[in-house]
């Protein structure tokens, strides 16, 4: 059941992409040079989308993942072995992400997935895990609120914090969702220029679970707008030991409506090795 709602929602995202015969004809926005690229609206924590006051933003996306060499430890699993281990991963997951405007300083956000995951352990994992651990259901349930402090000016930055909180969904031991809070603080600046657009950003997390506070994810990120079609997005995103390269194509083919199509790919043997994502954003 957990796959047929999958694959009903990725016919879902390219029914909407692909059956519009509207062609592209989004209009030249008189902005200044350095706004060109993603025009006014405060950064999401969607890559390369912003939001504008009023704006609705409806984003439902598929993502997968594949990890040959994912690090886990039979403790996290309810066994009594605390030694890390390296097994193989894989999840396809359907999320839906919504973003909400409030203001020209303000806007929030809501994201939920369900996830079909699996894991086999190492083959020099002895205990009592199963060879083969599958689990679908509820996935991450998160929500973000977003501040933007100053605008983006010819020669000063915009200014941004945002505060994440993650729900606990699933009991101790699951293989997917969140088993306690989880609570993000970061600030970020974007600049543009005639050549693209900058991103910094970087956060604290707090896990209830762990009951430890540490640096969590940073990035530096790049978007460019080719034409009124076309953007093209490149990231480097992690935190600690955990890094990917992550490049995205946005194809703008009406006023309210893009494609995006993206890939994490490791930099580090702990980050994830492959992980694609395709979605469709509709703006209202």
């Amino acid at each position: 059941m957990q796959k047929i709602s999958i694959l009903l929602f990725i016919s879902m995202i390219f029914l909407c992409a692909f059956l519009s015969h509207t062609p592209a004809t989004l209009a030249q926005e008189q902005l200044p040079v350095y706004l060109q690229d993603r025009g006014t609206g405060i950064p999401t924590s969607m890559f390369g989308t912003y939001i504008r006051p009023g704006e609705l933003l409806v984003y439902p996306f598929i993502e997968f993942y594949r990890d040959s060499n994912m690090e886990y430890s039979p403790d996290e699993f309810g066994y009594d072995v605390d030694r890390d281990y390296r097994g193989r991963y894989q999840a396809t997951e359907a999320l839906i992400f919504i973003g909400y405007g409030l203001s020209n300083r303000w806007a929030i956000e809501f994201e939920a997935a369900i996830i079909d995951a699996s894991l086999e352990k190492s083959s020099d994992d002895t205990s009592e895990v199963p060879n083969k651990i599958e689990e679908s259901g509820l996935g991450d349930v998160e929500g973000q609120v977003r501040y933007r402090w100053f605008e983006e000016k010819e020669h000063r930055p915009e200014v941004f914090n945002y505060f994440e909180y993650v729900i606990p969904t699933q009991e101790e031991g699951s293989l997917i969702g969140t088993t306690d809070w989880e609570f993000k603080l970061g600030v970020g600046a974007v600049k543009g220029f005639s050549w693209g657009t900058l991103t910094l950003r970087a956060a604290v997390e707090y896990d209830m679970a762990e009951d430890t506070t540490e640096i969590g994810e940073a990035a530096i990120e790049y978007l460019k707008r080719i034409n009124p079609r076309w953007r093209v997005f490149l990231a480097v995103e992690g935190a600690q030991d955990e890094w990917e390269c992550i490049p995205e194509l946005q194809w703008h083919f009406r006023p309210n409506m893009f494609l995006k199509l993206n890939s994490a790919f490791a930099l580090t043997s702990k980050a994830e090795d492959w992980a694609p994502e395709i979605g469709l954003m509709m703006s209202f």
